[in-house]
């Protein structure tokens, strides 16, 4: 598929300092991407110089293959064909529905302008609430009306800043998957930026992890998860604990669980240091499992109960077990490792 969007080598800086720095990113037509990382990590200012908000200071950005900035020319925002979803929705309150949406189709007929609010309230799920105001509405369903006037003028490219962190856990999941089938049928491309890592893999295709600045991995949500680049992306994504140990043969590993057998060979020599990731699914339950382990903290997450457990040469892991089996504080239980994909990093790389 074409590429709609290239970052090449962006360099975007605030009051002299790097805020984000040889950044390359590639965004094909019809794709949903986010970018994620944590407060201060630049991805708001990408947002903002896509968008033609915030000047380059080196590198290019071009959309639909034309220059839309390089240091000293910034394409005017307006001539972009962006959509725009805020974390506020950012909702005219005293304007109905239809008149939100229909807000900036400056050169439309009446009926026209009409005809396209009804498609939209369709698509995205407001059918007969074309008269209702912003203060009528659930927040998931004034992030949806936000969602239709971004999508009104037929824009290139939809950005989203932060547009779920208002709604509460489960609204936001529940909206980031139904905008994301919206923008799927659509065939819209989008770019989300996020701090949430469920609200970026809910809703994107491939992740951006930034740090500082910087792009540490550009994948899939599966391999951020299951094969992240280095330690600060193994630790951001996801829940688990680094464990010491040493490579025993190029594809094996010692620690204080036992030997275990990776999914590929680790070039650092035998008996090199290394640190393994343990994430609460690699650790399974088994009554009558090797291991041994005592609960040291709990927490009931529905169908599952996620444990704190402290293994007898002192170091702690998490797991998942079934939550029709309820262990108390205190209680000792019997687990093995069963980790498809190990993760594995020399010790003391820098996170």
């Amino acid at each position: 598929m074409a590429e709609l969007l290239e970052l090449i080598d962006v360099e975007c800086r605030y009051n002299g300092r790097a805020a984000v720095s040889a950044l390359d990113l590639h965004v094909t037509t019809g794709s949903l991407v986010s970018l994620l990382g944590p407060s201060g990590s630049g991805k708001t200012t990408v947002l903002r110089a896509i968008a033609g908000f915030h000047p380059l200071s080196a590198g290019a950005i071009l959309i639909q293959g034309k220059r839309a900035s390089i240091p000293g020319y910034t394409l005017p925002p307006e001539q972009r064909r962006l959509g725009m979803v805020f974390q506020d929705c950012a909702l005219f309150p005293h304007l109905n529905v239809s008149d939100n949406i229909a807000f900036g189709l400056r050169r439309m007929t009446h009926a026209n302008k009409r005809d396209l609010v009804r498609e939209l309230l369709t698509t995205v799920g407001l059918d007969g609430m074309e008269n209702r105001y912003p203060h009528e509405l659930s927040g998931g369903q004034q992030q949806r009306v936000a969602l239709a006037r971004a999508l009104a003028p037929r824009p290139d490219l939809i950005l989203m800043d932060e547009p779920f962190s208002n709604l509460d856990v489960d609204m936001r999941e529940h909206v980031s998957s139904e905008v994301r089938n919206i923008l799927k049928r659509q065939g819209t491309t989008a770019v989300l930026v996020t701090h949430d890592q469920s609200e970026a893999f809910a809703l994107a295709d491939k992740v951006g992890v930034l740090r500082e600045g910087k792009l540490l991995q550009w994948d899939t949500p599966y391999n951020l998860y299951h094969e992240p680049a280095c330690t600060f992306v193994a630790d951001f994504i996801g829940k688990g604990v680094f464990l010491n140990g040493t490579l025993v043969t190029p594809d094996t590993v010692r620690t204080e669980l036992g030997v275990c057998k990776g999914n590929r060979a680790y070039p650092w020599g035998k008996d090199a240091p290394i640190e393994v990731l343990f994430r609460p699914d690699d650790i399974v339950s088994d009554p009558d499992g090797p291991l041994r382990a005592q609960v040291t903290q709990k927490a009931f997450k529905g169908a599952e109960i996620l444990y704190t457990l402290r293994l007898p040469t002192g170091g702690q892991v998490l797991s998942l077990f079934p939550s029709h089996v309820d262990h108390p504080v205190g209680a000792t239980v019997g687990i093995r490792v069963e980790a498809d994909h190990l993760v594995v990093f020399p010790r003391n790389q820098n996170r």
